[in-house]
């Protein structure tokens, strides 16, 4: 749908203006332009309706924001806000957000086109028209912490290709910043740095660790350690427990090892007030890939737990009330010969779960070891502008 957009040059020039300012407020001295606002994990597409209720927007949500199966009942990865730009006021007010796609076909005459047309060099213009795509990842475009996307491509079939090949990367990017921008918001305020330091003490790692966070144990033994951290609040729970085990070798490390370690260190601590234990529900979907989580060789699992009894049957298990989902980084760690397997989960019946599984996941990346902390700040780990 082409709507007449009068402003569309003078906004335009208003944004060349505003690009050249931006060199006046980003400087040597920092930037001092407003943190991007809006909801968290939530994208805004702006996007002309033809083609965000046709196949360019079906490519975009299946790989930019496909559902995560690995929660009580699928979440897509972002929430999606579509938006038209219909006139100066809707482009004044993405300029705020948090996370923005900007996409079409530079075949439309629409006005998501003809934005995008004009940031375009005559040569890249020519040579989208000759089959070519582009996908442009504008970080802090009109604010911090933002991350802001153009996509385009000569017609609507090509920029369905461009956002199914590259669609991932897109996603991997907002997710990026989102977990930074969530690191800023869990520790700017109030750390418990006491519990962090005794953590470093006694075992030479260190987590960043919420004011509301307790110690339910923290134990060692020649071979191996155990630290389990909770947040307890009337409506939700958060468990994150780090273990390590000694003198160990990365050739240990197999999903096999992960689920076994896992499900013997809940059934010993995560118990129910009446019976039952926690073990990972092998009946659902449970992703386990090898990669480098902290930059370090094993694997990221994500699933769900539940409660469990043992059954009649010897190794068969009863499912009882009660689960949530999970995270666990299970690494070799080369400097202290140990292996780390941590694990972050989440109880919370009445509310969506990937915002609380992911705070697991930005408590996990602030794992430091003792030789890698220079006694800076450590929420340099993965801090954001």
């Amino acid at each position: 749908m082409n709507v007449p957009f009068s402003s569309t040059v003078r906004s335009l020039w208003i944004f060349g203006l505003l690009v050249v300012l931006s060199g006046v407020f980003v400087g040597c001295d920092g930037d001092y332009r407003p943190r991007a606002i809006g909801k968290e994990g939530e994208v805004t597409v702006v996007m002309d309706s033809s083609h965000w209720t046709g196949p360019v927007g079906e490519a975009f949500r299946e790989n930019v924001t496909p559902w995560i199966e690995t929660l009580p009942q699928p979440e897509r990865a972002f929430e999606l806000r579509h938006v038209e730009l219909r006139d100066e006021r809707v482009y004044e007010s993405i300029q705020d957000l948090k996370n923005v796609v900007i996409a079409a076909p530079l075949s439309d005459s629409t006005n998501e086109a003809n934005f995008l047309r004009r940031r375009l060099s005559e040569d890249a213009r020519k040579a989208i028209e000759d089959g070519q795509s582009a996908l442009v990842d504008k970080p802090d475009l009109w604010r911090r912490s933002q991350r802001v996307f153009f996509a385009t491509a000569a017609t609507p079939e090509a920029l369905t290709g461009v956002l199914e090949e590259q669609g991932q990367e897109m996603r991997s990017s907002f997710e990026d910043i989102t977990l930074k921008r969530m690191q800023r918001d869990m520790y700017d305020d109030a750390r418990q740095f006491s519990v962090e330091d005794s953590l470093m003490q006694r075992h030479n790692f260190a987590v960043n660790v919420q004011h509301d966070f307790r110690t339910a144990i923290d134990t060692t033994t020649e071979t191996e350690g155990f630290v389990w951290l909770r947040r307890i609040l009337a409506e939700t729970r958060r468990e994150f427990f780090i273990y390590y085990k000694e003198n160990a070798s990365p050739s240990e490390l197999t999903p096999e090892w992960v689920y076994a370690t896992h499900d013997s260190l809940t059934r010993e601590h995560f118990r129910g007030n009446v019976s039952g234990f926690v073990r990972i529900d092998y009946r659902r979907t449970l992703n386990t890939r090898e990669s480098n989580p902290l930059d370090r060789y094993g694997y990221k699992t994500r699933g769900l737990w539940h409660f469990v009894e043992p059954a009649e049957e010897e190794g068969d298990f009863l499912p009882l009330a009660g689960g949530g989902p999970f995270l666990a980084y299970a690494f070799y760690d080369r400097p202290s010969d140990r292996i780390y397997l941590l694990h972050g989960s989440a109880f919370a019946p009445d509310y969506d779960k990937l915002r609380f599984i992911r705070q697991m996941e930005v408590m996990a990346n602030t794992f430091r070891t003792k030789a890698e902390d220079t006694g800076a700040d450590s929420s340099a780990v993965a801090s954001t502008k």
